[in-house]
């Protein structure tokens, strides 16, 4: 407890150091001493970040920018916790939590592994629980997911009689935390990742990407990956599925209570936001002045109005969204409180006035004069891998945005938002690490997988998630975007 706590102090002292006096360090030519503060405060919270938590380290982020010269609170709040990612992820997912208090999530998944199609061949009935979590988990959080699917996954190995240690179990546990990730990364709904990318790219240059966009170029590379992901089960692991064929697990869908009004009506008003955030996008060319119109409200109108709908229809006097609950336990404010200051903090870093941005563009610019456009797009698509499986999604976001992005800037031929994307993309998918994601902290203690054969296949299928982001989603982002 001692060398713990000893550990702890050093950290906050080494952080804190960085924080306070990085600031009186002479300052390389061409960057000023605010640039300078601005870098000490980066690498201090990013420490303890990394080391510590994401939750008062956020908030002494923004206290901090405060004191950075010609940036003021007000503006730190208004950039943070008053920009319209921030609003988005609080209302989405308090609609989301409404959904998840619902049978939807189970009937889903219950639907496609009982389907006639999914009792038709082992690999069929794999290839469609795989397909269950891909599906739920293109509008919902991982964690929620993974959750309520080890549950549903626990019941099926029961049924076949499947012991820890098994290839089959281990297949189904790491395939389907595999699968919440990749569909992390296919859409921006719900999730924080893309998200904030989004956001830096909007900050950096102005311009926006839309959810159509995004889901263009995100889907077809994650539908890829899953495929890559089942040849590796098949030819590599090598499970027995000769059980499944006589895998009767019927009874879970007749436990499933009937739909009642209050899933119904949750769902209804849930399709709708989604259908506010990606219709427009999709009939901007045919009707540009819908697109205009529903697009002039922002990405966070869409859930506002369901939260509040939610909350206004009731079932015998209940309302469909419980604000307290909602609040308390369907928002994870740890995170929220880090997207507000990883957006304080990308603001102030890409401020003309502080400069720091053009001089890191100036100086890595002859460093990436030589290389080519694919080069330096396999360059961050790695990075943004290798760090989101080691380390926190959230960070990897941040960190690589904030170099990437000016360098991409200063480089002709690029597509910046296409990068942008891929870097969200990417840092969802967490695929290898306990660090990367709670979803692999679950499956890991769920003990029907272990740390090495998420480690040996997680960081397999993120080589081809690297090969993917570069040969699939960017040529079809740089075609849209």
């Amino acid at each position: 407890m001692k060398s713990t706590s000893k550990n702890r102090g050093l950290i906050i002292l080494v952080s804190m150091m960085f924080i306070m006096f990085f600031k009186f360090v002479p300052a390389p030519r061409g960057l000023s001493q605010p640039a300078m503060q601005v870098v000490g405060i980066f690498f201090g919270v990013l420490i303890l970040w990394m080391a510590i938590s994401i939750d008062w380290p956020s908030m002494l982020c923004l206290a901090a920018l405060a004191f950075v010269p010609g940036v003021k609170m007000n503006g730190i709040l208004s950039s943070g916790m008053g920009n319209a990612t921030f609003a988005f992820l609080m209302f989405t997912f308090m609609c989301t939590y409404t959904l998840s208090q619902t049978p939807f999530i189970r009937r889903c998944a219950i639907t496609f592994i009982t389907s006639k199609t999914a009792q038709k061949s082992p690999w069929l009935f794999i290839i469609l629980y795989f397909a269950s979590t891909l599906f739920l988990g293109s509008f919902m959080s991982p964690t929620v997911l993974v959750v309520i699917m080890i549950a549903i996954t626990e019941e099926i190995f029961t049924v076949l009689g499947l012991e820890k240690g098994d290839k089959i179990s281990s297949m189904m546990m790491m395939g389907m935390v595999f699968c919440s990730s990749i569909s992390a990364g296919m859409t921006p709904i719900a999730h924080v990742f893309p998200l904030m990318a989004m956001g830096y790219y909007t900050t950096s240059t102005g311009n926006v990407i839309s959810y159509a966009q995004y889901m263009a170029m995100g889907i077809p590379t994650g539908l890829i990956l899953v495929i890559i992901m089942m040849m590796i089960f098949k030819f590599i692991l090598k499970p027995d599925l000769s059980l499944l064929k006589s895998l009767d697990i019927s009874h879970l869908k007749n436990e499933l209570p009937k739909m009642d009004k209050r899933e119904k009506y949750s769902l209804i008003i849930f399709f709708a936001v989604i259908a506010l955030w990606v219709v427009p996008g999709l009939v901007k060319p045919w009707l540009p002045g819908v697109y205009e119109y529903i697009n002039s409200f922002g990405t966070a109108m869409p859930p506002l109005i369901g939260a509040v709908a939610m909350a206004i229809v009731t079932v015998d006097g209940v309302p469909l969204l419980n604000f307290k609950d909602a609040t308390s336990k369907g928002i994870p404010w740890a995170s929220l409180i880090m997207v507000a200051a990883t957006l304080a903090l990308g603001n102030v870093m890409t401020n003309s006035d502080i400069g720091l941005t053009s001089w890191i563009g100036e100086k890595i610019a002859p460093i990436t004069a030589g290389m080519g456009v694919m080069a330096l797009v396999f360059l961050f698509a790695l990075w943004a891998a290798l760090q989101t499986n080691l380390s926190s999604n959230m960070v990897t976001v941040t960190v690589v945005c904030a170099i990437a992005l000016p360098i991409c800037m200063s480089v002709s031929g690029i597509n910046v938002g296409a990068v942008a994307s891929i870097i969200g993309m990417m840092a969802s998918y967490a695929f290898a690490t306990p660090p990367a994601m709670a979803t692999i902290v679950f499956a890991i203690g769920s003990g029907w997988t272990t740390t090495t054969q998420m480690a040996k296949y997680g960081f397999m299928l993120m080589i081809f998630g690297v090969l993917s982001a570069c040969f699939v989603a960017y040529p079809i982002a740089n075609l849209i975007m």
